[in-house]
């Protein structure tokens, strides 16, 4: 009886396991689409506005409620916004070095032994154009186009 009912934890665990691999693996991003858009507490016009973001700003959906999405970005915080500000253009957005004045480096390739193009702080946002051996082509909507190692971005 012992063996049967640890073999049964052992598939359940197997089970949940592949359940969120294949959840996470399908997670829907979207990106915003104009300036000063509003994440607000809640799913209406009626709810607290939590902050206003900009163009191209990356967030995964948690849940969707009629024209409203529940969102998550790149630093946790979790709030609505609605379809028709939203689109699915691939976005990715700089994730280190918050409270610093360090930059990453913009590559003209996809490795470090490329030259350095431009930089970048903490919060820009670029348009993903590429994904290659863990480098990200990117474009930043001022024009610039190069390369970022993508252990340096959050989104998709």
């Amino acid at each position: 009886m012992k063996k049967h009912w640890k073999r049964q934890v052992c598939i359940l665990g197997i089970f949940s396991l592949l359940l969120l691999i294949t959840t996470a693996a399908h997670a829907v991003m979207l990106s915003i689409e104009g300036n000063d858009v509003n994440m607000r507490s809640g799913p209406g016009t009626k709810y607290k506005v939590m902050w206003e973001l900009g163009n191209g700003f990356p967030l995964i959906v948690l849940k969707q409620s009629g024209q409203w999405y529940r969102v998550r970005d790149f630093e946790g915080t979790i709030g609505w916004v609605h379809k028709d500000v939203v689109n699915r253009t691939p976005h990715m957005i700089v994730k280190v070095h918050k409270k610093s004045k360090k930059r990453i480096n913009v590559r003209s390739g996809p490795g470090t032994k490329y030259r350095i193009v431009a930089k970048a702080y903490y919060g820009v946002v670029f348009t993903t154009l590429q994904q290659k051996n863990g480098w990200v082509k990117v474009q930043h909507e001022k024009g610039v186009t190069g390369w970022i190692k993508r252990s340096l971005l959050w989104g998709w």
